[in-house]
């Protein structure tokens, strides 16, 4: 694995990296021009510039940039001897490049039926978090363990809103139509700017949900959020294939 697809595994799954660079040497040193190592707050991750107490410092000195709250980049030219205390006299420069993590792609799904039993292992192995919300608690018991992954046993669907923020993909496949009203009232109401709302179901149901919504006093511009029928038009009716279709929309809506 390259030092680009390494940087790129951790930023996608929430971990800021510094980037150490040997920009330059001169004299009696032990690492090279062009030579990397990444840090992580949890120490050195992979390859080096030098080992020995050069490495020690620079490790030092990636945590310190980790944690500033002003800095993202730093240069330092260092005396072996004299600033590091080595009995090799060369000189050193090394460039420190924080890589910020990129934010977690959340998912909160409202239910957790036979499409989401369907969908949830199709999501785990992505880079993302998980957050699914049942009134039924063996319903969410059947579902797959994952370290990316939650599940929340709730009275009514919408205690689940607490779980949602500004830049969550929110699905609504909860038992019918009554239980998702609330859920996408509640989520319009407190985040507008939601990226993206689906609800499972189809043009009628689609409908039925907007008649509701505007009874409720939701606005043309927030009903625009909605997307139902939720999932790419690909595929057959069973939950495996809706699982794909819906896990292919997401991915489509979120880019990158």
């Amino acid at each position: 694995m390259t030092p680009w697809q390494e940087i790129a595994r951790f930023t996608e799954t929430g971990t800021d990296v510094v980037v150490v660079t040997v920009a330059a040497a001169r004299g009696s040193v032990p690492g090279e021009a062009g030579a990397k190592m990444l840090v992580t707050r949890d120490g050195l991750q992979s390859g080096t510039v030098g080992g020995g107490r050069i490495e020690a410092r620079a490790l030092a000195e990636g945590t310190e940039l980790l944690d500033s709250s002003e800095e993202t980049t730093r240069l330092v030219c260092w005396n072996l001897q004299r600033d590091i205390g080595m009995t090799c006299g060369g000189e050193m420069t090394l460039l420190f490049e924080r890589v910020a993590a990129r934010p977690p792609w959340h998912i909160v799904i409202f239910g957790a039926g036979h499409i989401v039993q369907a969908l949830v292992p199709v999501l785990q192995p992505l880079s993302c978090r998980i957050d699914v919300i049942d009134t039924r608690a063996d319903w969410l018991s059947r579902l797959p363990a994952g370290k990316n992954m939650a599940t929340h046993p709730v009275t009514v669907f919408e205690d689940g809103v607490e779980l949602v923020t500004g830049q969550s993909f929110v699905l609504s496949i909860t038992k019918g139509h009554a239980s998702d009203v609330p859920v996408l009232r509640e989520v319009l109401a407190r985040y507008p700017g939601i990226p993206f709302l689906g609800v499972i179901g189809s043009a009628s149901k689609r409908a039925a949900l907007l008649r509701d919504l505007r009874e409720a006093g939701a606005g043309e511009d927030l009903l625009e959020k909605i997307t139902c029928p939720l999932g790419l038009p690909i595929g057959g009716n069973d939950p495996q294939e809706i699982a794909i279709s819906i896990a292919a929309q997401l991915l489509e809506k979120r880019g990158y």
